[in-house]
C-alpha cells in the first residue's frame, strides 16, 4: 500500500580525497539541487567540513552533515575503501530512515553505492539523469520513477524502483545546480559507524593534483578532446580548454601512442558534458560509446566524411590547429571584452 510522504528525506553523499572537506564539487551540488526536488536533503561525509563548505551546503538548503566517526581500529588510509565508504553510507541511511540516496557516479561512487544497495537490500540505478515521485490515482505516492540513458545515449528509460529506500549515482551535468531560494545554515552531527578494519592494506595512495581552475574529466560541462588526427600534437586542444575552462581528454587510439593519459570510451572514461569538442577524431564506436550521451557536440576533422559528423550538432572541416586556434582567441577576446 503507498502512503503519503510528507517530506522524504534525500541523504547525498559528499566525497572528498582528503580528511578534511575544502569544497564542495559541481557533481555534488548538482545532487543536492536534484535532492531537493524531492525532499529534505542532509549530506554524509567522511571528512570534517571546513566553514566554507558549510555556508555553500546551507545556501543550497541542506541542513544536517552527518560526519562519520569510524573506529580507531581504520587506519585514515583505508577511509576510501568501497568497504569501508559503503558501511558510513549503509548506516546513515538507516540512521535517519532516508528514502533516496544519491551519489556521484565516479568509478569509486558506483563501487559504493553497488555495495550499500546490497547490504540495504535495496534497488540501485547507476548512472541516472531524472527523479520524480509519481502520484497514484488514489492521491498516494508511487515509487520513485529515475530516467537514463543506455547504450551509447541512444535510448533513454525510465526505471520505476520499488523498495525503499532507492540507492541511485548521477551522472555529471544531469541538472543545473542551483542555490536553495531560502538559505539555511548546515550544522555537523557526529555519526558512529561500526566497520571492522579492512582486509585489504593500503600500501600507497597517491593524489593527482587537479589542474587549478579546470574541472575533472568525469563530471565536466564542457570537454575538449584530442584523437589522432592530432598527430601527438595536444597544444591546440589544452589551447581551446584553457580559454573554456574545459576538461581535455582523448580516444583510446591517442593514449596507446602515449599522446595523452586518459581517454574516452566505454572501457575509459564515460562523459556526458553539456558542450563535447572533438578534434582529430574520426568517431570509432569505442568512442562514440563513450561520449554520446553529450548534450551538443562539435567536431572538427579534416576529412568530410568522418563518422562523428553522423552524431555532431556542428561539424567543421578543417584543419584542427587552425580551428582549434582561432577559436581559442576569438573566445578570449570575447571574454576579455565581457569583463
Amino acid at each position: 500500500m503507498n502512503t503519503v510522504r510528507t517530506r522524504p528525506t534525500v541523504l547525498v553523499l559528499l566525497d572528498s580525497p582528503t580528511r578534511t572537506v575544502d569544497e564542495v564539487r559541481p557533481a555534488v551540488l548538482e545532487l543536492i539541487t536534484l535532492g531537493r526536488t524531492l525532499g529534505r536533503v542532509d549530506v554524509v561525509t567522511l571528512g570534517a567540513p571546513s566553514v566554507e563548505v558549510l555556508a555553500t551546503l546551507g545556501a543550497y538548503g541542506v541542513e544536517l552533515v552527518h560526519q562519520a566517526q569510524l573506529p580507531t581500529s581504520v587506519p585514515e588510509s583505508s577511509f576510501h575503501l568501497t568497504s569501508v565508504l559503503a558501511a558510513v553510507l549503509t548506516t546513515a541511511v538507516r540512521r535517519n530512515d532516508a528514502d533516496v540516496l544519491l551519489v556521484p557516479s565516479s568509478f569509486a561512487g558506483k563501487e559504493a553505492a553497488a555495495v550499500t544497495a546490497a547490504h540495504l537490500g535495496s534497488g540501485l540505478v547507476v548512472d541516472a539523469s531524472a527523479l520524480e515521485w509519481t502520484t497514484t490515482d488514489g492521491g498516494g505516492e508511487a515509487p520513485l520513477r529515475i530516467g537514463k540513458r543506455v547504450f551509447a545515449g541512444t535510448w533513454d528509460t525510465v526505471s520505476t524502483v520499488a523498495s525503499d529506500p532507492a540507492v541511485v549515482t548521477i551522472r555529471a551535468n544531469a541538472v543545473v545546480a542551483e542555490p536553495a531560494e531560502s538559505a539555511g545554515h548546515a550544522t555537523v552531527e557526529p555519526l558512529p559507524v561500526e566497520v571492522h578494519a579492512p582486509a585489504v592494506t593500503v600500501v600507497e595512495r597517491r593524489l593527482k593534483e587537479r589542474t587549478v581552475g579546470r574541472p575533472t574529466l568525469e563530471e565536466a560541462a564542457v570537454v575538449v578532446a584530442g584523437g589522432r588526427g592530432t598527430n601527438g600534437d595536444f597544444g591546440p586542444v589544452n589551447e581551446l580548454a584553457e580559454a573554456l575552462g574545459a576538461a581535455v581528454g582523448a580516444t583510446r587510439d591517442a593514449v596507446f601512442e602515449g599522446w595523452f593519459d586518459r581517454y574516452i570510451g566505454q572501457t575509459g572514461v564515460t562523459v556526458a558534458p553539456r558542450l563535447y569538442i572533438g578534434a582529430g577524431i574520426s568517431g570509432a564506436p569505442h568512442h562514440r560509446g563513450g561520449m554520446q550521451a553529450s548534450q551538443v557536440v562539435v567536431s572538427v576533422n579534416n576529412d568530410p566524411e568522418a563518422p562523428i559528423f553522423e552524431i555532431s550538432d556542428f561539424a567543421v572541416v578543417g584543419d584542427l590547429a587552425d580551428v582549434l586556434s582561432q577559436a581559442a582567441a576569438v573566445i578570449r577576446e570575447h571574454k576579455a571584452a565581457t569583463d
